[in-house]
């Protein structure tokens, strides 16, 4: 799986709206075949930034993301509302979905 977290600095005029700004983008890109999560979160400590963590199955569904339309679009229109160029981390990752953080088990309840 290719796993990403980018975060965004949105100028500030624009941050309470970011949602709504990105909301074709993360839409479209959620409906990918090969996308596994697409999440958006803001920061506690940074009202301005988001983190995004998105991951896709393999190689191939990350090229196609990077090919599409509404990648392409979003290439034109979001750097209008960014301070600074989002910064990543890419990683291919022996795995195709989340694990669970074993130091921190909840037992069973109930």
């Amino acid at each position: 799986m290719i796993f990403i977290t980018a975060k965004f600095r949105i100028l500030p005029e624009h941050a309470d709206r970011w949602p709504q700004i990105s909301a074709e983008f993360t839409e479209a890109t959620r409906a990918e075949p090969g996308c596994l999560w697409f999440d958006w979160s803001r920061s506690i400590e940074d009202p301005n930034e988001y983190v995004l963590v998105e991951a896709f199955r393999d190689d191939t569904a990350g090229a196609a993301h990077v090919r599409s339309d509404h990648f392409k679009q979003a290439q034109r229109t979001l750097p209008d509302y960014l301070a600074e160029t989002p910064r990543i981390v890419n990683a291919t990752v022996p795995q195709d979905g989340w694990s669970e953080l074993g130091e921190l088990a909840v037992p069973p309840r109930g």
